[in-house]
């Protein structure tokens, strides 16, 4: 089964998530993203916080990761953002649909 890299982050409002949702999928660092409200319980600043958030999950391929983080650290809101990324197992015709909305 071929590999395909998800990079997973939080953003604070809808229309960020929306944008960098289109803007991933319009440039092709991403062949799709999920974008999903969650709450985020954390420490920010000393400070204890619990804050309504989007989580993107982008679908991409090993070999595009790294522009797509580049990418994300110029567009993203936050002063410092998640950018978690793992390896998955896909199906083969899952993995060559992403491949194809790489492409160029």
């Amino acid at each position: 089964m071929p590999p395909v890299s998800v990079l997973t982050t939080t953003v604070g409002h809808t229309d960020d998530a929306r944008r960098l949702a289109q803007d991933a999928v319009r440039h092709r660092l991403a062949a799709c993203v999920q974008v999903e409200q969650v709450t985020s319980h954390y420490v920010w600043q000393d400070a204890q916080c619990e804050e309504p958030e989007w989580r993107l999950v982008f679908k991409t391929l090993p070999f595009n990761v790294q522009a797509l983080v580049r990418w994300l650290k110029s567009a993203h809101p936050y002063e410092l953002p998640q950018l978690l990324v793992r390896e998955e197992q896909s199906s083969r015709e899952y993995a060559a649909w992403v491949e194809d909305r790489l492409k160029v």
